[in-house]
């Protein structure tokens, strides 16, 4: 873990910030549209091609001497991944239609694991072999897919215009939200805290596994990474399954009774909330 302390790794959670506030920039992308390609794929082509140059960055920085440059980067890193995901999903939306989009958010969710799969376990495996440096152009490399896939994507038969300003961009939507009296308050309570406790879990899991029991990069890589993506994939197509037939408030009342009660039992096992559960 080139000799970092634990405390630093723990910042470096931090990273994945931008992914929770990506609503603030959201309205900035939805009112510029690129000349290139349009106003969803010109966003995406341009946020895959700045990745790819971060990650070629990233692969000449040695986290033992520059730890404060690999942060900086890997916080570019994850603002341009984020805003990949904002213009991704915008694309997603303009080009399905409504009955489709549950279908097409599970297939998206799919797609997204396999690619965590290949950038969480191939990436530790590779990096325990050949070095971060190499995995890091590898990744890069990898990268151009997206921006082939991006070129050749169709684009929407009916898409929406583009906000003509910044008011109508920020304001309207927030305002428009808002004006349905108490349910958009509790829908945004449930975002944020409905996977909050899988987050916090998940920070330095990959850390203890190589710090606490001694596995090895690869074999972190290979087992826990490869079937917590396999599990998920699952879960997605199972869960998009689930939403066409349930419906989606009744879709979420199950899944989060079955993640509390995981998270109950998960608790148990713990040494110091063995005591609690069993007085």
């Amino acid at each position: 873990m080139s000799g970092i302390d634990i405390r630093t790794i723990g910042l470096f959670s931090l990273i994945g910030l931008p992914y929770t506030l990506k609503f603030l920039w959201a309205p900035v992308m939805d009112r510029f549209v690129p000349r290139l390609l349009g106003r969803r794929r010109g966003w995406l082509i341009m946020t895959q091609l700045a990745l790819i140059s971060v990650m070629v960055l990233m692969a000449g920085v040695d986290p033992q001497y520059a730890v404060v440059g690999l942060g900086v980067l890997a916080m570019t890193l994850a603002f341009l991944s984020a805003s990949q995901d904002i213009a991704f999903d915008a694309y997603r939306t303009d080009v399905l239609e409504p009955r489709r989009r549950g279908a097409g958010a599970a297939v998206s969710v799919l797609g997204y694991r396999v690619a965590m799969l290949t950038s969480g376990a191939l990436a530790l495996v590779l990096a325990d072999q050949v070095g971060f440096q190499a995995t890091y152009l590898i990744m890069a490399g990898l990268m151009t897919i997206g921006v082939l896939a991006a070129w050749l994507a169709p684009e929407p038969t009916m898409p929406e215009a583009a906000p003509r300003t910044m008011h109508d961009a920020v304001v309207l939507p927030f305002r428009q939200f808002f004006s349905r009296g108490g349910a958009p308050v509790a829908l945004l309570l449930l975002v944020v805290l409905y996977k909050l406790g899988d987050a916090f879990a998940g920070t330095l899991t990959t850390t203890f596994l190589l710090r606490g029991p001694g596995f090895s990069l690869t074999e972190v890589g290979a087992i826990n990474k490869t079937l917590a993506v396999i599990a998920t994939i699952v879960g997605a197509l199972f869960g998009g399954g689930a939403l066409a037939k349930l419906g989606l408030y009744r879709s979420l009342m199950l899944f989060g009774m079955l993640q509390a009660v995981d998270g109950l039992r998960s608790a148990r096992e713990l040494p110091g909330c063995r005591t609690i559960f069993t007085t």
